[in-house]
Parts: C-alpha cells; sequence; structure tokens
C-alpha cells in the first residue's frame, strides 16, 4: 500500500517537474534554439526524491514550496549571479534597479554558503556603519547564513524602515568577528553626484547604472560646463565601488566622452539573441522616444582630458565604461584591479509576478579583451590607504563563477576559499588624517595631480 501511493506521489512530482521545466524552456528558448530531450532517468530520480518528502519528511510540506525550491537550486547552482525571483523578490529587484528600494543597501554575492559583501551602496545603512568590501556575513540576527539561498538572505537583511537587524561579520586582518546593528531604511540610489575640485576640475561619480544615469550625468556634464563659464579642463569619472547595473546606461555613459556611433561593447552567448554589438549610437542608449541627451552634450566633452577611478568594488557595467575607455585611449585608469564581472544577466520574467535571472553572455572590450574572472587593470596602479581590504573579493573568489575564454584551462587559478582559522591582523597603513577631520582622499588627489600634470604618488608615505 506504501509503495502504491509512493509511486503515485512520484508520479504527480514528475509531472510537476516536466511542467516546470518545460515552461521555462518555453521562456527561454522559445524560437531561439530546438529544444534538447528532457533527461529521463534524471527526471525519474526527481519524482522519488518529491514523493519521498512529501510521504516521509518529519513535517508535511506544500507542493509548491518544494517546486519552488527546486527552481531556485537549479538556476543558484548555475553561477553567482543567475538566480530565480519569487514575487516578492522580483518587485525589490525591480525597485532597485529604478533607484529605490527598502533595506541596507549592500550588493552581495554567495560564497562558499556564506554571504560576500561586494559592494556597500553609497550613503546607505550599511555604508555608513563601516561595511567594507570583501567583508563576510556569517550571521544575521543569532540565525547563522551557513545553509541559507542568497535570496534567502536578502530577504532576512530587508525589512520595514525603522527595523534593526545585526550582522555578524569576519573581515580579514581582524582577529575577532565584528558586529554591526543595522536600522533598515529606504534606500534612495542617488545615481550620479558631482564634486568641484578646483576651478575647471571636478569629479563626477556614478553610485550605480540605473535607468537614467546617462540622463543625469548629461544634466551634471551641461551644469558643470555652466559653472565653469562653458570650458573645463578635467574631469574625474569616479567608479569606485560601483556594483554595475543597466547596461545600455553603461553604453551612454562611454557614448558622453567617446566619439559617435563607435564600439562600446559586444556580447557572445549560445544564442543569436546574445550576440550583439552596442555602439555609441543612440538606439542603444535611449529607451523609447527619449530625447537623445547624449548629441546636445558640449562638443568640448568628446576630447577633455579624463580620469577614470576604479577599484575591487567597480563591477559589471562600471567595468564595460572603464574598458571602453581605456582600450580607446580616450580616458586614463587609476585605482586597483577592478572585481571582474564580464557577464551579461536576462530577466526573463514568469507567471504569477516571478522571474528568473539568467546569465545568458559574456561581455568583450572594443579590443575583444574579456575581464571575466580577471578584472579591469588600471594604467596608474594608485593603492587606497583608507580602504585597505577593498583588494580582497574579485569575482574569481566566487564558486562557479564562469571561466574566462582568453584563457587556457591550465591558467586558471582555483578559487580560494575563506580561510576557516582567525587571520592575524594586517599592518595597518599610515593614518593621513587626524580625528575628527575629514578622510583625505589618495586616490582623488592623485587622479587631479594625473589630470593637472603634475607626478602622481603611487602609494602613500608613511609618516
Amino acid at each position: 500500500m506504501g509503495s502504491t501511493k509512493m509511486q503515485k506521489a512520484g508520479l504527480v512530482g514528475l509531472g510537476a517537474a516536466v511542467g516546470v521545466l518545460l515552461s521555462l524552456n518555453f521562456s527561454a528558448i522559445a524560437d531561439k534554439t530546438a529544444p534538447t530531450p528532457l533527461p529521463v532517468q534524471e527526471l525519474r530520480t526527481f519524482s522519488e526524491v518529491f514523493g519521498l518528502i512529501k510521504n516521509n519528511y518529519v513535517e508535511s510540506v506544500e507542493d509548491k514550496k518544494l517546486i519552488k525550491e527546486a527552481i531556485t537550486g537549479m538556476v543558484s547552482g548555475l553561477d553567482p549571479h543567475s538566480a530565480y525571483f519569487d514575487a516578492p523578490a522580483y518587485k525589490e529587484f525591480r525597485e532597485s534597479i529604478q533607484g529605490e528600494f527598502g533595506g541596507l543597501g549592500i550588493e552581495v554575492a554567495m560564497e562558499d554558503g556564506l554571504v560576500k559583501v561586494v559592494s556597500p551602496i553609497e550613503d546607505s545603512p550599511a555604508y555608513k556603519a563601516g561595511l567594507k568590501s570583501g567583508d563576510l556575513v556569517v550571521k544575521l540576527d543569532d540565525t547563522p547564513v551557513k545553509g541559507m539561498s542568497l535570496n534567502d538572505a536578502v530577504k532576512r537583511m530587508r525589512g520595514k524602515p525603522g527595523s534593526s537587524i545585526v550582522l555578524t561579520v569576519w573581515r580579514k586582518g581582524e582577529q575577532a568577528p565584528l558586529t554591526f546593528e543595522l536600522k533598515r531604511d529606504v534606500v534612495r540610489v542617488k545615481s550620479v553626484k558631482v564634486k568641484d575640485l578646483e576651478p575647471g576640475y571636478a569629479s563626477v561619480r556614478i553610485t550605480q547604472f540605473q535607468e537614467k544615469t546617462g540622463e543625469n550625468l548629461a544634466a551634471a556634464i551641461h551644469e558643470l560646463y555652466k559653472k565653469n563659464g562653458g570650458t573645463m579642463k578635467g574631469i574625474v569619472l569616479d567608479l569606485r565601488n560601483d556594483p554595475g547595473g543597466a547596461l545600455d546606461q553603461a553604453v551612454a555613459v562611454s557614448a558622453a566622452f567617446l566619439p559617435k556611433d563607435v564600439l562600446v561593447v559586444y556580447t557572445d552567448g549560445r544564442t543569436e539573441q546574445s550576440k550583439t554589438k552596442l555602439t555609441a549610437s543612440r538606439e542603444y542608449y535611449l529607451r523609447g522616444g527619449s530625447d537623445d541627451y547624449i548629441s546636445k552634450l558640449p562638443e568640448g566633452i568628446k576630447t577633455l582630458p579624463i580620469v577614470v577611478l576604479v577599484n575591487g568594488g567597480s563591477a559589471s557595467a562600471s567595468e564595460i565604461v572603464a574598458g571602453a575607455l581605456q582600450d580607446y585611449k580616450r580616458a586614463v585608469v587609476m585605482g586597483t584591479q577592478t572585481f571582474g564581472k564580464a557577464s551579461v544577466q536576462t530577466i526573463e520574467q514568469l507567471p504569477n509576478n516571478t522571474a528568473v535571472k539568467l546569465t545568458t553572455a559574456r561581455y568583450y572590450t572594443p579590443n575583444g579583451r574579456s575581464i571575466q574572472a580577471k578584472g579591469i587593470v588600471p594604467d596608474v596602479l594608485v593603492e587606497d590607504p583608507n580602504n585597505p581590504t577593498e583588494a580582497g573579493l574579485k569575482e574569481a573568489d566566487l564558486e562557479r563563477h564562469l571561466a574566462n575564454p582568453n584563457e587556457k584551462p591550465a591558467d586558471a587559478k582555483p578559487a580560494p576559499k575563506p580561510d576557516a582559522k582567525i587571520s592575524k591582523p594586517e599592518p595597518k597603513p599610515a593614518q593621513t588624517t587626524k580625528p575628527g577631520e575629514e578622510k583625505v582622499d589618495f586616490q582623488m588627489d592623485q587622479a587631479l595631480n594625473q589630470l593637472k600634470g603634475l607626478p602622481v604618488i603611487l602609494k602613500p608615505q608613511a609618516t
């Protein structure tokens, strides 16, 4: 009798599995490539496990939950950037792209079953509390992170604005875990920020590539030229700790400084739709019938001296911009080596307001460089004394990261695993400011020196 029940449950599970796989198969590759036959033996195994859980697990589990967890595991097992979004998670994802969402303000990735900070978003609760790129989150309140999916961890970190959460963090160079009590807030990410450095010189910081980043950048450039009497001497494009975002906006930012219609980035994947060439042309950065704000920029912006500042928290769209400007020798790239995320994720919307974020292509700089798991190497390597741990986390450190197609397997280094032992504290860099004073931005100072033709100091001197 028990065996018959098990077989019936297994058949139900098999039907559910096939239904899920077929719907995903249709969404992802319909009218693109011919679907391959489904692996019947593996589906039988899946149905048997499904049946075992339905009949023998200590507590009753809904079919919907089992199927959702199966999809989540299937997608998250591909690479660090593919993910399945249920309805609440998909809503939060859309809000984050639009520039406003509730939570702590951390760009994170899963590494060896733990959550690693890729970059804190500027002006967010996490940023103000002092979380840094490379921090390893081991507990959320009293709950260990080990064993959670990335989506589950993100859900726990998000919550009602004003509510609090305690993060326990391992940081390289510290002898004991650090704890941060953070108060959740509505994270409003201002994409473009401008700061005057000296007459004729300014920094333009891009914190994240959002839907209107290109438009906001154009407005900032107009304002700078207006304030400086219609002429500028140089701009520092600050992409440090910018985790990326919308691909078309990376094209827009590049197009602001490059000649019209030149190649900015190209992508290559398995399907024809994933093989694209994106140029500095309006059809690749404008949405709908929007006004072409790039074509109306001051003529001098195309030849204005530029320094692009990057670091280990500069990823994805940031690396596209830095790589394009570097390939055309349009700017001097300065700072430390970037994160190395050179893959493209496509959002496939599914029924019931759910979606899959799926890695569908690798991208390449105009000269054909893949920086996947490698990053952009600056033209001028300048250290950051205020953030000595920022170089600790890279794409190559993440589990299941895509390999760099330009490197032979023998050249690829295995991703280092988080050290379970307590690491010894590293030497602290010399302080450049006195207590209570504003931190000196050493890299920004050197970028300004580069623009002015003054000597650039690569490493701060101890005093």
